[in-house]
């Protein structure tokens, strides 16, 4: 979205709000900057630091970044090709993509960059520690704190040294809800271009997707409300597994859904429906609409699946005889009691009495 404010306007209503805020240390009178971004600079004041002082951009060992990448294998597999794409959709801006931790380490980069200029070359290094508590307001900082897409120009980082940097970041969710990194995309003395916030936003939805995907559920599901279903990368995605469990959405679908953000859920749980029906819906390639138990309608899509998915699809009746054998051996353990098996199922007591219960016969047969 274009700026209405002209440039030099909007970089002297910053500078104004630097002196209420950094100098004067006061409450900002006038809405010149958005909150968040004072909510930043509050943060960094109370740890300390100083506008004025001495960027640091410290690199952590390479021990450190050795386990830093096994421990975010996933992460960097899911990005790769959106990364890819992503330096092909900003190359000739002298913007760049740099791919974090959850702590705003680096972890990843990507673009053009320009060895040669050293605030380029300071940041755009795997492994330099970009946190707020080590850099002041970034947009990297932002993101991961504020967990919302960032926009961010010269002055209204935190340190002088970083006014030459303009970025735009959004944080990354993989499929149990929790903040997993971020992406940003850094320009070193570039022209403002605060629509970089939207595609940085759109890349990250895909990387979260990819993630999902990587988890590799039974089955996965585009999920939008009724009439509004279009089967790509913007709509809601779950993944539920061969019981039935929940086991990751994107933020879309959390959303959509209401999902616990605490807490394991099945999907009999959100749907009102036999949950094993929702296999039938992973075998078609049109939008089925379902009720939800708050007595919305959504409508679901099969998505793209993995081959363990590919095969529990063709095999339903397979699937049916395993739960008919888990729910059996239950109510053995459970001697019969079916408060007691449902509980250990981890569905309610009607779901089970539905599924233990022989099928009503027409009276004509």
């Amino acid at each position: 979205m274009r700026s209405l404010i002209p440039p030099s306007d909007r970089l002297e209503q910053i500078d104004r709000a630097r002196q209420h805020v950094l100098d004067k240390r006061q409450q900002l009178p006038s809405p010149w900057i958005q909150d968040w971004i004072e909510r930043s600079w509050q943060r960094c004041l109370s740890w300390g630091h100083s506008p004025q002082q001495a960027a640091s951009f410290d690199a952590i060992s390479q021990q450190q970044l050795r386990r830093l990448q096994d421990q975010n294998q996933q992460l960097l597999h899911a990005a790769s090709a959106e990364l890819d794409r992503l330096s092909r959709a900003i190359a000739g801006t002298r913007y760049f993509a740099l791919l974090t931790d959850a702590q705003g380490i680096v972890i990843d980069t990507r673009g053009e960059i320009d060895r040669q200029n050293k605030h380029a070359n300071a940041i755009a290094r795997v492994g330099v520690d970009l946190s707020e508590r080590n850099i002041g307001t970034s947009a990297i900082g932002a993101a991961l704190a504020e967990h919302r897409d960032i926009w961010l120009h010269r002055g209204e980082h935190f340190l002088q040294d970083n006014r030459v940097f303009s970025c735009a970041g959004s944080p990354l969710f993989g499929p149990d809800g929790q903040c997993v990194g971020m992406l940003d995309l850094t320009g070193v003395d570039v022209p403002e271009r605060p629509e970089l916030q939207h595609l940085a936003a759109q890349s990250a939805r895909s990387i979260e997707n990819a993630l999902l995907r990587q988890h590799g559920p039974a089955l996965l599901l585009h999920v939008n409300w009724t009439g509004l279903l279009q089967g790509n990368e913007h709509d809601g995605l779950i993944g539920i597994d061969a019981d039935g469990w929940i086991v990751g959405a994107n933020r879309h679908a959390r959303q959509i859904l209401h999902l616990n953000p605490t807490a394991r859920e099945h999907a009999s749980d959100i749907f009102s429906l036999p949950w094993e029906s929702l296999h039938d819906v992973g075998q078609r390639d049109t939008p089925h609409e379902v009720p939800l138990w708050s007595g919305l309608r959504v409508q679901l899509k099969a998505a793209a699946t993995t081959e363990r998915a590919t095969t529990l699809a063709a095999a339903p009746q397979v699937l049916k005889d395993v739960e008919s054998d888990l729910i059996r051996r239950v109510m053995q353990q459970a001697r019969g009691n079916v408060t007691e098996a449902a509980k250990r199922l981890g569905i309610s007591r009607a779901t089970l009495y539905r599924k233990i219960s022989p099928p009503k016969r027409h009276p004509d047969t």
